[in-house]
């Protein structure tokens, strides 16, 4: 079954890139201000966060005006417009980049020490982190932090080698910030290298994807269904075409605009469904049962309207075919099979036995009585379980489009270890 989920973009265009700055507290917090102006000048959106020594050095304000937004420095803050302002920084952004970063925030990143908002976000992010050091210059050689930074590295994160110069209490050495334009160069090609990996990472496969609510005819007029929209479904088509997948959608009944660059089969019964994903199997890599498939259908469809009488009107119904199962036990060398869980109750227990007993490679699951996370919402909630026993991932309350990506992550995780046959042969051929 199907979900939805949303997109917390701020009247930005999609091609826009999201940043968020956090500054920290050294004298070298007002350069961050530069660094600001810069990425927006190359187009990026960027929010603001700030420890509470930051403010000491630069105040908020001057942030929110070159931002346009809040900026957080506490996220329990009376003042906070934005509730869940920890999951908008730690999920929804394309980029988490700390300038300056001082000796203090490194030892906490590498320590996994959360004890504000900034290092909570470090620890939620699931964006490339990039952090622009400047400290002391003893305190940079010191062998405590160099320990912390090669912690960092080893964790994938992006540093910016500090400058030499005289720093403010005039000692002469590295710990200088980088220079704000060298920053925003860095970010801008961390940025790019993120989006062209993206770019081709699905190249060669053939994506295969149900999506939207069947019907199932109770009579010409009337039917059974649901309320999915088909929005999820659509934005992890449209993301996996980004990435130069080849996708096939076979969507029934939906209130959202299909993407581009993907072929198009309408199939609105479940039966119809499963016979349009059965005939398409057989060149397919990857397979994602995105669709809310009616569990249920009536024995005998009425020929005619069935007039209102004042008894009780009583429907058979019978199961509907299993797609998802079908296409498992159907599968061919290299296949990949994703399935969905919408839950009300019992969410994780009810994935688990869903993955297991359709023996899936991956299933999304969701709870669709959450807020934001039911069906024709612009917003998800979803919570990923694979085969491999990986440690579930979970996605917190963001938008569709990050949501899409983040299940693409993990299918391409999942294709490392299981090659379609199609590429098996190339390698051998190529080998």
């Amino acid at each position: 079954m199907a979900h939805d989920s949303q997109d917390v973009s701020q009247d930005v265009s999609d091609a826009a890139k999201k940043i968020a700055l956090g500054i920290t507290g050294g004298i070298a917090a007002y350069k961050a201000a530069e660094v600001l102006r810069g990425l927006q000048t190359a187009g990026c959106l960027v929010r603001v966060a700030m420890t509470k020594r930051a403010c000491e050095f630069v105040q908020p304000l001057t942030f929110r005006a070159l931002s346009g937004a809040h900026v957080i420095v506490d996220d329990y803050a009376p003042d906070n417009p934005d509730p869940i302002a920890h999951i908008t920084f730690s999920q929804s952004v394309d980029l988490l980049l700390i300038a300056p970063a001082t000796a203090n925030i490194i030892a906490k990143f590498a320590n996994g020490v959360a004890d504000d908002f900034l290092t909570s976000t470090y620890l939620a992010s699931s964006a490339p982190v990039l952090i622009a050091p400047a400290m002391n210059t003893r305190m940079w050689h010191h062998p405590a932090t160099q320990r912390n930074l090669e912690t960092l590295r080893a964790d994938g994160v992006h540093i910016i080698d500090p400058d030499e110069g005289e720093m403010a209490c005039g000692t002469v050495g590295p710990g200088r910030l980088s220079q704000p334009d060298k920053i925003v160069a860095a970010a801008l090609e961390l940025l790019q290298g993120t989006a062209n990996r993206r770019a081709n990472d699905l190249i060669g496969e053939h994506l295969l994807i149900t999506v939207g609510a069947t019907r199932e005819a109770i009579d010409p007029v009337r039917f059974l269904s649901n309320k999915s929209s088909g929005r999820m479904g659509f934005a992890i088509a449209s993301a996996a075409a980004k990435r130069s997948a080849r996708v096939t959608v076979i969507a029934g009944a939906t209130n959202a605009t299909p993407p581009a660059g993907v072929s198009l089969i309408r199939a609105y019964s479940a039966e119809e469904m499963r016979h349009a994903v059965m005939s398409q199997l057989p060149q397919t890599s990857i397979f994602i049962g995105a669709a809310a498939v009616a569990d249920y259908r009536p024995v005998a469809r009425a020929t005619q309207k069935i007039k209102k009488t004042s008894g009780m009107l009583a429907l058979e119904l019978e199961p509907t075919p299993d797609i998802l199962n079908q296409v498992s036990a159907a599968r061919h060398e290299g296949l990949l099979v994703i399935g969905f869980a919408a839950e009300t109750e019992n969410v994780m227990a009810n994935a688990r036995e869903k993955l297991k007993r359709k023996n899936l490679d991956a299933v999304v699951a969701n709870d669709v009585t959450r807020e934001g996370a039911g069906f024709d919402t612009n917003t998800n909630e979803v919570t990923i379980l694979t085969r491999d026993n990986q440690t579930p991932i979970h996605v917190p309350l963001i938008a569709k489009t990050n949501v899409a990506d983040l299940i693409l992550d993990e299918v391409v995780r999942l294709r490392a270890r299981v090659k379609p046959a199609s590429l098996q042969m190339d390698t051998a051929a190529n080998g």
